[in-house]
């Protein structure tokens, strides 16, 4: 019986199989259509609409004289502390080199920038070591602010300010410290309650800075006591080291990783008005990061801020309202200059906006992806400015150069080598550059 039936199904399913092949040979044969084979999974490039391509001109910039500054006491946000054209040789060279503590790592970067008063160079590391150096290269002191409970590699970022003769200092441990700027001894400590990787701002007897909980702080310079503070929406998606805080008139300006924009009367802490950098680059994971990444910067009666996510604002000094919005983000503060602002933006790129419209002039390309593949890109270079000084616009790029580009049409004019990579915003101050390296070393150019 299982024998019968065995040969009962081979014999079916030969049939089944003469009936199919029957088939195929009435089907008509698969028609494959010529030309270019597309992926139904666009590359980033591709993701972004063409209507954001820049069509480079040309065009005259008037620029200020340039001025032998003896400083750069503060974040340039600030006219009062902003030179705005230094003196500085066109191609200057590097003259010295000198460590001032730990340089970035996986878990620390260094995020303040250098100042420059009183005939010293100061700095903080990935850490929370701050250095005085010499104008030629030596370390005159250097103090670690890491609480005693604390280990130095539990906490990174911070910022520094200059005022008569007094550094105030910022670090992600959460404090900000008073230090006699000629000998390093601490004045005082404020507990910030949350990082204090913000860059602070000193202005009429209070120091004002943004903490990693998206309060502002209005704190008094003779002994660090509150004066007031001043509250934005919660936000979790910020990036590393704050805004410095700017002065206006008689209004105190913070920025937050929200995307809002807050502006108060610098003495009593009461709101003028606030405002929002929104909108974001479509096609880009990354710019759903919408903190204020451009931080404020007043020129004439305007404010100029930027977010990572791909916009930069103008708004009205006074009262907050906006004038433009450019479809650019701002990874550091814009330089103002002439008709112009000069940003390097989300996506790496050099440009020159004109302040009346809000219209790119120009675009350049700066260092991008380490990895340039299209489906794995991971880390990119870190680009640090720009700035004016010497006649040209500067930046300074962790790919191991600094780059010097023609202010008119973007023009790359020349391009020096910085050991380490930059890890800081260039500064000038008495026809010397200062840059800090990736491996923790002050780099002087002149």
């Amino acid at each position: 019986m299982m024998r019968t039936a065995f040969h009962s199904s081979r014999k079916g399913l030969a049939l089944l199989t003469a009936a199919a092949l029957a088939l195929a040979g009435c089907a008509e044969p698969e028609l494959i259509l010529p030309g270019q084979r597309e992926d139904i999974r666009p590359t980033p490039e591709d993701a972004v609409p063409t209507a954001e391509t820049v069509t480079n001109s040309s065009r005259a910039i008037s620029l200020p004289g340039q001025s032998a500054n003896a400083s750069w006491p503060q974040s340039f946000g600030t006219p009062a502390y902003r030179t705005a054209h230094p003196a500085l040789r066109a191609t200057p060279q590097r003259v010295w080199s000198t460590s001032i503590g730990a340089g970035d790592s996986r878990r620390q970067r260094i995020t303040a920038s250098p100042v420059v008063a009183g005939g010293l160079i100061y700095t903080l590391d990935s850490g929370a070591r701050v250095s005085a150096v010499t104008p030629a290269g030596a370390v005159v002191w250097s103090r670690d602010l890491t609480p005693p409970a604390d280990s130095e590699k539990d906490a990174t970022g911070g910022g520094l300010a200059y005022d008569n003769g007094v550094l105030y200092v910022s670090s992600g441990f959460g404090l900000l410290s008073a230090l006699d700027a000629r000998s390093g001894a601490v004045r005082w400590t404020q507990e910030l309650d949350s990082t204090g990787s913000g860059t602070p701002l000193v202005n009429g007897g209070l120091v004002y800075l943004v903490a990693g909980d998206n309060v502002g702080w209005a704190l008094r310079t003779d002994n660090g006591r509150i004066a007031w503070q001043i509250e934005a929406t919660p936000s979790i998606a910020n990036v590393l080291g704050a805004p410095s805080p700017i002065i206006a008139g008689d209004l105190a300006v913070f920025a937050f990783g929200s995307g809002d924009i807050i502006a108060t009367f610098r003495k009593g802490g009461l709101r003028r008005w606030s405002a929002t950098v929104a909108g974001q680059r479509v096609g880009r994971a990354i710019s759903r990061i919408g903190d204020v990444t451009g931080g404020p910067v007043a020129s004439g009666n305007r404010i100029y801020a930027g977010n990572h996510s791909g916009r930069i604002v103008a708004l009205d000094a006074a009262s907050g309202e906006r004038i433009w919005t450019a479809k650019e983000g701002a990874m550091g503060p814009v330089w103002p200059a002439g008709d112009s602002i000069f940003s390097v933006t989300d996506r790496n790129q050099l440009v020159r906006i004109d302040t009346r419209t809000g219209g790119v002039i120009w675009a350049v390309d700066l260092p991008n992806f380490i990895k340039d593949k299209p489906r794995k890109r991971g880390a990119s270079y870190a680009n640090y400015g720009p700035i004016l000084a010497g006649g040209r616009v500067i930046v300074a790029s962790s790919d191991g150069q600094m780059r010097f580009f023609a202010p008119e049409n973007g023009a790359l004019a020349a391009s020096i080598p910085v050991p380490g990579g930059a890890s800081s915003l260039p500064v000038v101050a008495g026809r010397t550059l200062y840059v800090l390296g990736g491996d923790g070393e002050l780099h002087a150019f002149r």
